[in-house]
């Protein structure tokens, strides 16, 4: 079983064993799936500060019952959700990073829907921030071939992640030398690397800000996610929310609205959308923020549906 969902998993078992997100404990509010399911989708406002794109996270349980591929996404997104741009991960097609034939049709079922490809996410090709040497150069030389692909794909970034066991400060100077090297390939392509707050000590975002400005590289950047600030799961160790994101945005070349329940509002139970977009809009970002419904309680559907409407409404009425 791959990694991200069995993090998410034991966190989501700390989470409720440990009292933390005590709303999470309670079911008798949630949304519920028809609820979910009929909301309005209406036309993104062209007047919102940001565009609204799709992370293929939020259609896992489709692509891993077979219901969809990785070359259904565009269409998908396009189609059932009226959303003209996508983020890909690449565990969905994880042995086709080289496949020439296969990478031109993904790029053109994109282009006949007028779908814009924007980011691959990177997991499972190895720790960036491992203390071992030579673990460390084949995690790097594991990620050239995406950079390779997100060119062709016409992407402007692909997302990895900057994990590593160790002290804090040996682990930032594995993560600096990776990330580093990885710039230096990616510029040359016009790619840039960006880190998401994904656990350990990248959810910690002076850490992670730190490493960023170490690089010192224009195209190494970071994907602020409104939900990744869980430092450790034993012992339980968070980031504030807000506080985080205020110091991740300077750095942003994307952004993640992460979700998982909402209430029977529509609002979502362990973040204010509202007051994240706030802090998002202030930091002058005008970019992508990618849908990332990560909860189990609705389908794919009603969660991305119900993040679509929920970032849609809280936007408009920011001042």
């Amino acid at each position: 079983m791959e990694q991200r969902r069995t993090f998410i998993k034991k966190a989501g078992t700390l989470v409720l064993s440990s009292g933390f997100f005590s709303t999470l404990t309670s079911c008798s509010d949630l949304m519920q799936e028809e609820d979910a399911i009929s909301l309005p989708l209406e036309p993104i406002p062209e007047k919102l500060f940001f565009k609204i794109s799709l992370a293929q996270w939020s259609l896992r349980k489709s692509l891993w019952s077979g219901n969809i591929t990785t070359l259904d996404f565009a269409s998908t997104a396009r189609n059932i959700y009226g959303i003209d741009a996508i983020e890909y991960v690449n565990q969905f097609f994880k042995d086709k990073a080289t496949d020439d034939i296969y990478l031109t049709d993904l790029k053109k079922r994109a282009s006949d829907n007028d779908v814009r490809s924007l980011i691959i996410m990177i997991d499972m090709e190895g720790n960036l921030a491992t203390l071992n040497e030579g673990e460390r150069q084949k995690a790097v030389d594991n990620h050239y071939k995406w950079i390779d692909a997100a060119k062709f794909l016409g992407c402007h970034s692909i997302r990895v992640n900057a994990a590593g066991k160790g002290n804090r400060d040996e682990v930032a100077g594995a993560a600096i030398e990776s990330l580093g090297t990885l710039c230096e390939y990616g510029e040359k392509e016009g790619i840039n690397i960006i880190v998401e707050n994904h656990g350990g000590y990248s959810s910690d975002p002076g850490w992670l800000t730190y490493v960023i400005q170490q690089v010192g590289k224009k195209n190494c950047g970071i994907l602020p996610d409104f939900g990744n600030f869980t430092i450790s799961l034993w012992p339980p160790k968070s980031y504030d929310t807000y506080k985080g994101m205020e110091e991740l945005m300077p750095h942003a070349m994307g952004v993640s609205a992460k979700s998982r329940d909402f209430d029977s509002s529509g609002q979502h139970k362990t973040s204010d959308f509202s007051k994240i977009l706030q802090i998002v809009k202030d930091s002058g970002f005008n970019g992508y923020i990618g849908i990332e419904y990560e909860g189990y309680k609705l389908s794919s559907e009603a969660g991305i549906k119900a993040t679509r409407h929920l970032l849609i409404e809280s936007a408009k009425k920011l001042v």
